[in-house]
């Protein structure tokens, strides 16, 4: 192959890896999907796409000189045999929990590995491993709620006594509304 055809295709990884207007490239995932049959992997393509995951096929040569310097500069080691890149959806761990899905139907479906913030998960267990992470917004919505229950927490008490008093002052209000002698508390 020619250097001209070679710097065509390093572009296009890069063009469609990075992120929007930037030459950052997002966290992703490499999967090898030899021995997969043409209609399953046009399933998981487009299961995929419809939470806007994309999955690229690499030369490995190139795709190793593209990564080299970025943050999936981790996956270089794992770059071997048939290879293809899925990236793209809210994060590298919705990723993962997609793809994970779809291994119990495609038993052929490899998982290489993953990064995530400069970190490689290798394999079929660090994959799985990452699937399991909270999300980001799974993350913040944790976050919250443990900053949020303290304060939970004392309303509940504030209101415990109060309502109990509410309650007595209900019950008298019944009995006497029906003409009950009330006793006097001593």
């Amino acid at each position: 192959m020619s250097k001209p055809v070679k710097n065509i295709i390093m572009r296009d990884y890069k063009s469609r890896i990075a992120t929007k207007g930037t030459e950052q490239f997002p966290d992703a995932m490499l999967i090898s999907i030899r021995g997969v049959k043409a209609v399953d992997t046009t399933r998981l393509r487009h299961g995929l796409a419809k939470k806007n995951i994309r999955i690229t096929v690499v030369q490995n040569a190139l795709a190793r000189k593209v990564f080299e310097g970025t943050n999936l500069a981790p996956l270089n080691d794992l770059l071997t045999g048939s290879n293809a890149l899925a990236y793209g959806g809210q994060s590298v761990i919705e990723t993962a929990r997609e793809i994970m899905t779809y291994l119990a139907k495609m038993p052929k479906l490899e998982m290489k590995g993953a990064v995530l913030d400069g970190t490689l998960f290798k394999g079929k267990a660090g994959v799985d491993e990452l699937s399991k992470f909270p999300t980001k917004d799974e993350a913040i919505a944790n976050l919250v709620t443990l900053i949020v229950s303290p304060a939970r927490k004392l309303v509940a008490q504030l209101q415990g006594p109060g309502s109990t008093v509410a309650g007595l002052i209900k019950s008298l209000e019944t009995k006497l509304e029906k003409g009950e002698a009330v006793a006097k508390v001593a």
